[in-house]
């Protein structure tokens, strides 16, 4: 709550929150995750802009931002992503000595991630930059995750933030993810920064089983699933007939986040929706 005196002596009360939602988020005591929502943007007072914003808020499109909450514990981000922050907290460069330095730059030249991650710990609320992304929070339990390049956001300090190579050639060349990916481990809640909202991300829990995808569009695997790339039928007569080419493979027992409809987006901001509709669109190069 705020509180403001005016001139003749009332105090009035207003609340912060009153155009927030909290679309989800991670309570673990020591360490508290929200994604906010900014429910409508009203303030313009210059008609071209307040006519952007209602073409925005009429495609469904809304202003979010993540905050999170420490008791005496740290959280490490992107860097300049800090917005804004309130209380007890310090931050540090999270360098790691000679030896952590070797392995951020070599995780920054690999995976596209950043190669110095700011940590900021203490007791206070830490306010990352609003954006119009779609933010995800997973939590691990001493477990690892192999995610696509550039999503990392933001996690608790007790998770490391590496690198994961591919197991064989196949998946090297011609998996669409490149050599290699970004792989977070430990114990604890990272966000993630998503292509696409949480109610468009299939989530699959396999259990000894396979699972094959025509395109680049598995976001999330846990580590303990094999992945590889295997043509769709034997032979020139089998790709003739299925008409599909090579297929992302996973196989083990883990889960599996898929966002199909990433692609789609891709393609309508580089075409138009009627195009859509009339012709196919290369899976493997959406844009």
């Amino acid at each position: 709550m705020l509180l403001f005196l005016f001139g003749c002596g009332i105090i009035a009360e207003t609340k912060f929150y009153n155009n927030i939602t909290v679309l989800d988020s991670v309570d673990k005591g020591n360490f508290k995750a929200e994604i906010l929502q900014y429910n409508s943007l009203t303030g313009s007072k210059n008609p071209s802009l307040a006519r952007n914003l209602y073409y925005i808020q009429k495609a469904g499109m809304s202003l979010k931002q993540v905050k999170i909450t420490l008791n005496d514990s740290g959280v490490i981000v992107e860097p300049g992503a800090l917005y804004f922050q309130k209380g007890n907290i310090t931050c540090d460069a999270n360098i790691g000595g000679v030896g952590g330095l070797a392995k951020k730059m070599l995780k920054n030249k690999l995976t596209n991630e950043s190669a110095f991650n700011p940590l900021y710990k203490g007791t206070g609320e830490v306010f990352l930059e609003p954006s119009f992304s779609h933010f995800l929070p997973v939590t691990l339990d001493n477990g690892s995750i192999i995610v696509d390049k550039g999503i990392f956001y933001c996690s608790e300090s007790t998770l490391e933030v590496g690198v994961a190579s591919q197991k064989n050639i196949t998946a090297g060349l011609f998996g669409g993810e490149g050599w290699f990916q970004t792989k977070i481990s430990g114990t604890g809640t990272c966000i993630l920064e998503s292509p696409v909202p949480m109610g468009e991300i299939l989530k699959y829990n396999l259990d000894n089983e396979r699972l094959q995808v025509d395109g680049n569009f598995a976001i999330l695997r846990s580590d303990t699933v094999k992945f590889s790339v295997e043509r769709s039928g034997r032979g020139i007569a089998g790709k003739l007939t299925s008409g599909e080419g090579l297929l992302q493979t996973f196989e083990g027992t883990g889960a599996v986040w898929l966002a199909p409809t990433q692609q789609v987006y891709h393609f309508i901001a580089g075409g138009s929706v009627s195009s859509l509709a009339a012709a196919p669109y290369n899976r493997n190069n959406p844009a």
